[in-house]
């Protein structure tokens, strides 16, 4: 039997992207099904969502209650897409930043890896239309997550990933405290702790057209802490 992997595509207010994303995602491999997983977008974006699933067994929507935020959003679309027989579970941002046009090469490199990610750091700066301020920022944060948790990552906060669905029923997903990128930083540390093995490889990351960034000065300072919080979970056997 042919192998299957779920999209999980986290939406707040992305009407303008959500029918494309889905069309696009589908368009790259039969073998993926989509989830959107809208925390209640008031823009109608889960509405949208729902009529393509109507017509489309490839596409499923997760309705959640209030905007909980990015880590959230995944951990309630990993414990949906685990209940089904999927063999990899992707994370994927609804606003093509992350190009779908990479999903073929995520098969095919999950095929020897339990978990991959895609990197904008990892064959020089692959970002486009990122003022400078932020581009540095997201850099240096990565030699920053590096050099604390000793993650062996270019780039530890990118949101373009595909698991086994091994590695997410090794975590405890009711463990995870993160919710901004650090969750990205948490969900391949603890990974990484488990043994399991890790490989980017290079995307071109470009940031949205449509839409608003959901980047804050909050999620700045989640990352900034979290990642001394898991070095020492981690000294301290709570990571294991």
């Amino acid at each position: 039997m042919s192998e299957k992997g779920c999209v999980i595509i986290p939406t707040y207010n992305e009407r303008e992207n959500v029918e494309e994303i889905i069309r696009a995602v589908l368009g790259q491999d039969e073998r993926l099904h989509v989830l959107i997983a809208d925390d209640s977008s008031p823009d109608g974006t889960g509405e949208l969502a729902d009529k393509m699933a109507e017509n489309n067994p490839r596409v499923e929507v997760l309705h959640r209650d209030k905007k909980e935020g990015l880590g959230q959003a995944y951990i309630a679309g990993f414990k949906h897409a685990l209940k089904s027989d999927f063999d990899y579970i992707f994370e994927m941002d609804a606003d093509f930043s992350h190009d779908p046009k990479y999903l073929p090469y995520f098969l095919e490199a999950i095929k020897d890896n339990d978990l991959v990610l895609g990197s904008r750091y990892i064959s020089g700066v692959n970002v486009i239309n990122w003022p400078m301020s932020r581009l540095l920022l997201s850099y240096y944060a990565n030699v920053y997550t590096r050099i604390v948790t000793g993650l062996p990552l270019r780039d530890a906060t990118g949101g373009f990933k595909c698991f086994r669905r091994e590695v997410l029923e090794a975590i405890n997903l009711d463990e995870v405290r993160s919710n901004g990128y650090s969750f990205q930083i948490e969900m391949s540390f603890r990974a990484h702790k488990k043994g399991f093995k890790i490989k980017e490889i290079p995307i071109i990351f470009t940031d949205r057209v449509q839409g608003k960034s959901k980047m804050s000065k909050k999620i700045v300072r989640e990352a900034i802490w979290m990642v001394w919080r898991l070095r020492l979970w981690s000294l301290f056997g709570k990571i294991k």
